[in-house]
Protein backbone atom coordinates (compact mmCIF):
# COMPACT_ATOMS: atom_id res chain seq x y z
CA UNK A 1 0.00 0.00 0.00
CA UNK A 2 1.33 3.42 -0.95
CA UNK A 3 0.24 6.70 0.58
CA UNK A 4 0.01 9.87 -1.49
CA UNK A 5 1.20 12.46 1.01
CA UNK A 6 1.64 15.46 -1.27
CA UNK A 7 0.88 16.66 -4.79
CA UNK A 8 2.61 19.30 -6.90
CA UNK A 9 0.42 22.39 -6.76
CA UNK A 10 1.66 23.82 -10.06
CA UNK A 11 1.42 20.48 -11.89
CA UNK A 12 -2.19 20.03 -10.79
CA UNK A 13 -2.96 23.66 -11.64
CA UNK A 14 -1.52 23.34 -15.17
CA UNK A 15 -3.42 20.14 -15.91
CA UNK A 16 -6.76 21.38 -14.60
CA UNK A 17 -6.26 24.71 -16.38
CA UNK A 18 -5.78 22.91 -19.69
CA UNK A 19 -8.74 20.59 -19.08
CA UNK A 20 -11.05 23.49 -18.27
CA UNK A 21 -9.72 25.43 -21.28
CA UNK A 22 -10.66 22.49 -23.51
CA UNK A 23 -14.12 22.43 -21.94
CA UNK A 24 -14.43 26.12 -22.75
CA UNK A 25 -13.63 25.37 -26.40
CA UNK A 26 -16.34 22.70 -26.43
CA UNK A 27 -18.94 25.20 -25.16
CA UNK A 28 -18.03 27.99 -27.62
CA UNK A 29 -20.45 26.89 -30.39
CA UNK A 30 -23.40 27.04 -27.98
CA UNK A 31 -22.59 30.61 -26.98
CA UNK A 32 -22.15 31.60 -30.61
CA UNK A 33 -25.63 30.24 -31.38
CA UNK A 34 -27.08 32.10 -28.39
CA UNK A 35 -25.39 35.29 -29.60
CA UNK A 36 -26.86 34.87 -33.06
CA UNK A 37 -30.33 34.20 -31.67
CA UNK A 38 -29.99 37.30 -29.47
CA UNK A 39 -29.05 39.38 -32.49
CA UNK A 40 -32.02 38.28 -34.56
CA UNK A 41 -34.59 38.09 -31.76
CA UNK A 42 -33.98 41.55 -30.35
CA UNK A 43 -36.96 43.89 -30.33
CA UNK A 44 -35.00 46.87 -31.62
CA UNK A 45 -33.03 44.82 -34.20
CA UNK A 46 -29.76 46.45 -33.15
CA UNK A 47 -26.72 44.86 -34.82
CA UNK A 48 -24.94 44.94 -31.44
CA UNK A 49 -27.60 42.96 -29.57
CA UNK A 50 -25.70 39.67 -29.76
CA UNK A 51 -22.20 41.09 -29.42
CA UNK A 52 -22.05 40.03 -25.75
CA UNK A 53 -22.56 36.39 -26.73
CA UNK A 54 -19.84 36.64 -29.34
CA UNK A 55 -17.35 38.30 -26.99
CA UNK A 56 -18.10 35.79 -24.24
CA UNK A 57 -17.70 32.89 -26.67
CA UNK A 58 -14.26 34.14 -27.65
CA UNK A 59 -13.19 34.73 -24.04
CA UNK A 60 -14.77 31.56 -22.65
CA UNK A 61 -11.82 29.16 -23.17
CA UNK A 62 -9.47 31.68 -21.56
CA UNK A 63 -11.79 32.31 -18.62
CA UNK A 64 -12.46 28.60 -18.07
CA UNK A 65 -8.74 27.83 -18.32
CA UNK A 66 -7.87 30.53 -15.80
CA UNK A 67 -10.59 29.37 -13.41
CA UNK A 68 -9.42 25.76 -13.76
CA UNK A 69 -5.83 26.80 -13.06
CA UNK A 70 -6.77 28.75 -9.93
CA UNK A 71 -9.18 26.12 -8.62
CA UNK A 72 -6.69 23.32 -9.33
CA UNK A 73 -3.99 25.19 -7.40
CA UNK A 74 -6.35 25.84 -4.48
CA UNK A 75 -7.51 22.22 -4.47
CA UNK A 76 -3.94 20.85 -4.54
CA UNK A 77 -2.88 23.27 -1.80
CA UNK A 78 -5.83 22.22 0.39
CA UNK A 79 -5.09 18.55 -0.29
CA UNK A 80 -1.51 19.04 0.91
CA UNK A 81 -2.72 20.79 4.09
CA UNK A 82 -5.29 18.10 4.84
CA UNK A 83 -3.01 15.18 3.94
CA UNK A 84 -0.49 16.32 6.55
CA UNK A 85 -3.15 15.93 9.24
CA UNK A 86 -5.03 12.82 8.11
CA UNK A 87 -2.33 10.90 6.24
CA UNK A 88 -3.30 11.30 2.59
CA UNK A 89 -4.86 8.90 0.10
CA UNK A 90 -3.95 5.24 0.18
CA UNK A 91 -3.11 3.74 -3.20
CA UNK A 92 -2.65 0.08 -4.02
CA UNK A 93 -0.34 -0.33 -6.98
CA UNK A 94 0.54 -3.60 -8.64
CA UNK A 95 3.31 -4.56 -11.01
CA UNK A 96 2.17 -6.93 -13.78
CA UNK A 97 3.99 -10.26 -14.00
CA UNK A 98 6.74 -10.48 -16.63
CA UNK A 99 5.35 -10.95 -20.14
CA UNK A 100 1.92 -9.51 -19.35
CA UNK A 101 1.16 -6.44 -21.46
CA UNK A 102 -1.26 -3.76 -20.34
CA UNK A 103 -4.38 -3.35 -22.53
CA UNK A 104 -3.28 0.20 -23.30
CA UNK A 105 0.15 1.70 -23.99
CA UNK A 106 1.92 2.78 -20.83
CA UNK A 107 4.14 5.22 -22.74
CA UNK A 108 2.29 7.21 -25.40
CA UNK A 109 3.56 6.99 -28.95
CA UNK A 110 5.24 10.12 -30.33
CA UNK A 111 2.82 12.47 -32.06
CA UNK A 112 3.44 13.46 -35.63
CA UNK A 113 1.36 15.27 -38.23
CA UNK A 114 2.75 13.18 -41.11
Amino acid sequence: MYILKSVGVMSIAKVTGLIYGCLGVIFVPFFLVVGLVGTFAGANKSPFAGIFGLIFAVLMPLLYGAMGFVMGAIGAFLYNLIAIRVGGLELELTVPPPGVVAPYPIVPKPFSLA
